[in-house]
């Protein structure tokens, strides 16, 4: 017999749904939710997903190399989330892994949404690169020339780490969307001069 009252018990068990419907609205796979919020059962976690989102969870496999996060613009994403997340964790007493993700990315997707850049990263990432960091795998480290902090690998020397903001491969920024958004703002630019 448990001594918790029934009270208590329906109100933890609500908070727990509360917390797995913010996740599930930010975009979280099942493997998530399975093992953030274990007092769930599977079952009822498909059924709320189903709720939330109107359609079955994805299936497949989650992310599982840390090499993503280290290629160009992945690492910028990456570097914003885990700067926001060491910010939150270092000033938010009370909060556990899952607030702190979900408000973490929340605040990282608010951003790059008000200045209309795509997000390169979804939650599932975001809560995989955290995984990353506890084991060890990856840290943020500090670039030598602007001293801001980035995702690398954690055993990799970052005495003469250059982010991707001050050294861009030749290569940034040279795909078709982008000469495509390119002439879009030349265009928009000359109407307004006109």
């Amino acid at each position: 017999m448990t001594t918790t009252t029934p009270s208590k018990s329906l109100a933890e068990g609500a908070a727990q749904v509360m917390r797995a419907i913010a996740l599930i609205k930010l975009g979280a796979r099942m493997q998530v939710l399975e093992s953030e919020i274990p007092t769930i059962s599977r079952e009822r976690l498909i059924r709320l997903y189903r709720e939330v989102k109107g359609a079955s969870p994805p299936k497949g496999m989650l992310p599982f190399s840390e090499d993503w996060y280290l290629t160009w613009a992945p690492n910028i994403h990456t570097s914003m989330f885990a700067n926001v997340y060491a910010f939150l964790e270092a000033n938010s007493k009370g909060l556990d892994r899952v607030d702190l993700l979900t408000r973490a990315y929340s605040l990282y997707a608010e951003h790059f949404d008000m200045i209309g850049e795509a997000l390169q990263m979804d939650l599932t990432r975001a809560w995989t690169f955290i995984r990353f960091k506890d084991a060890g795998i990856l840290r943020l480290a500090g670039c030598t020339r602007c001293r801001g902090k980035f995702v690398a690998h954690a055993h990799e020397p970052s005495h003469t780490m250059v982010c991707g903001i001050c050294h861009p491969p030749s290569r940034a920024g040279k795909t078709k969307a982008a000469a495509k958004a390119a002439l879009e703002r030349d265009a928009a630019l000359q109407a307004q001069a006109a």
